[in-house]
């Protein structure tokens, strides 16, 4: 008696439909009559969908079955298929390769967009309405470098930073980011001491009362003599 066993057989392409129907699939290939070759080949598509029967009616899961038919049968099936056929070169199409940014950011607590917009100014500085956009992004950058340092920064710095950026090609005068009025309000709570009580609160929230009592404690009366 001669032993089947599963590591001679042949590679199972879809698994999870069973063996049985890879060998039904393999008897569709010895047909020769196309006619007959696609009754049958209609007859295993059933079989193929009593494995879902909720789906088995979408016209979706139907074009699905067909697929795993023309795989299963290593592309070779020739039957007249109410879908268009696959083929390897379809099923083998790899995705593009993202391209990962590779530049470099000089100040990471500005953020790469700020470097960006500066050096796209670079460009605009001819035309003469650089001042206004450079001061916007002053005092956003004024803005990320107190959230960054816990400290207002010095007007030189800012204006060190954004030479930097747009490497010596974008200047701004020094007494515009002096007089520039910046609308930061911080977000970190705050706190006081009320009567011995820490509160916390941010500076939009208001700060918690503390309601006195409105009777006062009797006087604690002497011992009797």
């Amino acid at each position: 008696m001669r032993k089947n066993y599963n590591y001679t057989r042949r590679k199972l392409y879809l698994p999870e439909y069973g063996r049985h129907i890879h060998q039904m699939v393999d008897t569709l290939l010895t047909i020769e009559d196309r006619a007959e070759r696609t009754r049958q080949a209609k007859a295993v598509i059933a079989v193929m969908g009593n494995i879902n029967p909720m789906l088995r009616d979408t016209e979706e899961f139907k074009h699905k079955l067909w697929d795993h038919l023309f795989i299963m049968s290593d592309f070779q099936l020739d039957v007249d298929s109410p879908y268009m056929q696959p083929s390897r070169q379809d099923l083998a199409i790899r995705p593009e390769k993202l391209p990962y940014p590779q530049s470099r950011i000089i100040y990471k607590h500005y953020g790469k967009y700020t470097q960006k917009f500066v050096r796209h100014l670079v460009h605009d500085v001819a035309e003469g309405s650089v001042d206004k956009e450079l001061l916007n992004v002053a005092r956003y950058m004024r803005t990320k470098s107190f959230e960054f340092n816990h400290e207002h920064p010095h007007n030189d710095s800012i204006l060190r930073d954004i030479r930097v950026m747009s490497g010596g090609d974008v200047d701004i005068d020094l007494s515009e980011i002096a007089n520039m009025r910046s609308d930061y309000r911080p977000h970190t709570p705050v706190q006081r001491n009320v009567k011995g009580k820490k509160v916390q609160h941010t500076q939009h929230s208001q700060p918690r009362r503390v309601q006195k009592s409105s009777t006062k404690s009797a006087p604690r009366h002497a011992a009797h003599k």
